[in-house]
């Protein structure tokens, strides 16, 4: 069964300016209410209003306590303890969470009443242009409750409330506000989600409202969370969007659930208002006595449809569910796409690459009215038995150059299976991102540009693989296993340290055995790796890494001492010892292999 909530915004467009000015206020200091001070604690050994710690009466004679204060007394004021660590419950506590207001700064306690208490903020209304007139399109609530309504002249409600604030209705921002309502709907409650009018959402809760507990506990909580962004809303649940739209509106309580199936009898006591009629429909309805949804129910479809036309007819069928009522939802992001249907099957490379040639120039166009580039390429022919083939191809930078994309593609012919023919081709770039106007080089400065080497890793990436391109990152971390990380072929490297590291690095240090060495700060004279024996010639270190104690508590005495060993047959290694060659704490004194120099 269709289930969708219909979120309405009544004071959406006063809400939104008055959080807007509420976020580019500074925060306003509040005043702290202090507790009275009880001195006289009856039985309790603490006195609450006394000058010392909290503690047993014969703990403290007064011969102790009156030195205990001279010496707070004789201490600088900055090292003197707080009121609270000296158990004085008269001094309020910091909020944990709250950022402490400066020392410099007054504190509201100490200004006068007239500062501390704001004034009221005066009545506000928006005004748009109608014609030659200005006409009210929203009012705050103290606005409402001094008599103006919407559609009153801005000339006349000045005149009727003297110091009234008139602004500029702004119907962009709140479509925009809208927007990322929807937006916030589709990725965290329902993949459906779309606006309703300039004040409100449709979302389709069919089968999602389990997650949150069922429709009620799911409507209490948007309203809560409407409640933190200071929106006032009305929510209403039902079988039809007209239903759910009409009981958001004109429902008596904020939160309002239908049953399935019983929409009609839900709508039917509500005005006709609610079934979204044009103006003309509503005066015509009302020179004929027609009120409510009731009225229309049983009267037959035609002369009804005579007197207030075939639009109010369909309304009323797609509150009462006759008549279905599509939700064509947000979309968070629409993938640039470009798309060919043949008139005849293909087959041939050639007629691949002549289809791609014409898909190329296309999404490059929508990319570029967007202000986009592309990252990663999704090309998708549809063959004949109905059977899809795909290849995908990526690029290091985005990019909308037209024939770079096309050699990419024609790259990856040759994995395609075309079948019995292929009839449709989809080319989307399922990666993007923005991209601008980038400087030039000045030809005059004599600087001359460096060669974008982006094309190039791209072609190498499509005949070798993206995994097989890569550079070496410096990354800030002590053990030298973690502090180089593999990083696109064309991304920043970073600063490298001055220290002597050698070219390359095993996966993990391997043991070495059958070390002969003089502890604790010799290099190793002779070792066994890999089967072959090694006779060290020359030598230098050691230099000592010590673990990172942050990461976990193995590594707190953790110590390696790093050797650069060269043998008898000219090659130079770059090994260590576990542990300082003392303090067995430190490691177990064993000897391993960790790179190669040269």
């Amino acid at each position: 069964m269709t289930r969708v909530a219909s979120l309405y915004l009544p004071m959406l467009p006063i809400e939104r300016l008055r959080r807007a000015e509420r976020s580019l206020a500074p925060p306003e200091p509040r005043a702290r209410a202090l507790p009275p001070v009880d001195d006289d604690p009856g039985a309790c050994s603490v006195p609450r209003g006394g000058g010392w710690r909290p503690g047993a009466r014969w703990a403290w004679s007064e011969r102790a306590r009156d030195e205990s204060e001279a010496d707070i007394e004789a201490l600088p004021a900055h090292q003197r303890p707080s009121m609270r660590e000296l158990g004085r419950r008269s001094e309020a506590a910091e909020h944990p969470f709250v950022g402490r207001r400066g020392r410099g700064a007054p504190s509201m306690a100490s200004q006068p009443a007239s500062a501390a208490e704001q004034p009221p903020a005066a009545p506000l209304i928006l005004v748009a242009k109608v014609g030659a007139r200005e006409l009210t399109t929203a009012l705050c609530h103290a606005a409402r409750g001094l008599g103006l309504t919407i559609g009153m002249a801005a000339s006349q409600a000045r005149a009727l409330v003297p110091g009234l604030d008139v602004r500029p209705a702004d119907p962009n921002a709140d479509a925009a506000l809208l927007e990322r309502l929807a937006l916030h709907a589709v990725r965290h409650w329902t993949p459906t989600a779309a606006r309703s009018g300039p004040d409100g959402l449709w979302l389709e809760l069919t089968g999602v409202t389990h997650l949150f507990g069922g429709e009620e506990r799911f409507c209490w909580r948007l309203m809560r969370f409407l409640a933190r962004l200071g929106l006032t809303a009305r929510v209403a649940v039902a079988s039809t969007a007209g239903a759910a739209y009409a009981l958001a509106r004109y429902a008596a309580s904020a939160v309002t659930i239908v049953p399935a199936g019983d929409h009609v009898e839900a709508v039917a006591p509500l005005p006709l208002a609610a079934l979204r009629l044009e103006p003309a429909a509503l005066t015509a309805a009302a020179r004929f006595g027609l009120e409510r949804v009731a009225d229309l129910l049983p009267l037959p479809r035609g002369p009804l449809a005579r007197r207030l036309g075939l639009p109010a007819i369909a309304r009323l069928d797609q509150a009462v569910g006759r008549v279905a009522e599509p939700i064509t939802g947000v979309v968070p992001f629409e993938a640039p796409c470009a798309e060919r249907r043949l008139l005849e099957p293909i087959g041939t490379a050639e007629a691949i690459m002549t289809i791609i040639g014409d898909l190329v120039p296309d999404l490059v166009g929508v990319l570029h009215k967007r202000g986009l580039g592309a990252r990663a390429l999704r090309l998708a022919l549809e063959r004949v038995d109905g059977t899809e083939q795909v290849v995908a191809a990526g690029t290091s930078r985005a990019t909308r150059d037209g024939p770079h994309l096309a050699r990419l593609l024609a790259m990856r012919i040759d994995r395609i299976d075309p079948g019995f023919g292929i009839e449709a081709v989809r080319l989307t770039a399922v990666r993007a991102e923005p991209l601008g106007a980038q400087a030039l080089a000045s030809g005059l400065a004599g600087d001359g540009a460096s060669p974008d080497l982006a094309p190039l890793v791209d072609q190498l990436a499509g005949r070798v693989g993206e995994r097989r391109l890569f550079r070496y990152a410096s990354l800030e971390a002590d053990v030298p296993e973690r502090a180089v990380a593999r990083v696109g072929a064309l991304e920043p490297a970073g600063c490298w340290p001055a220290w002597h590291r050698p070219v390359r690095l095993l996966h993990r240090p391997e043991p070495l055995s059958r070390v002969v060495a003089l502890l604790p700060d010799h290099p190793p004279r002779r070792f066994e790796w890999r089967g072959s024996v090694h006779s060290v010639v020359a030598g230098d270190g050691p230099e000592r890494i010590h673990g990172e104690w942050w990461r976990r508590e193995g590594e707190v005495w953790a110590v390696r001492d790093y050797f650069r060993v060269e043998d008898d047959r000219g090659h130079r290694f770059w090994l260590f010892r576990r542990g300082d060659g003392i303090d067995v704490r430190t490691g177990g004194r064993t000897w391993h292999m960790h790179g190669f120099f040269g």
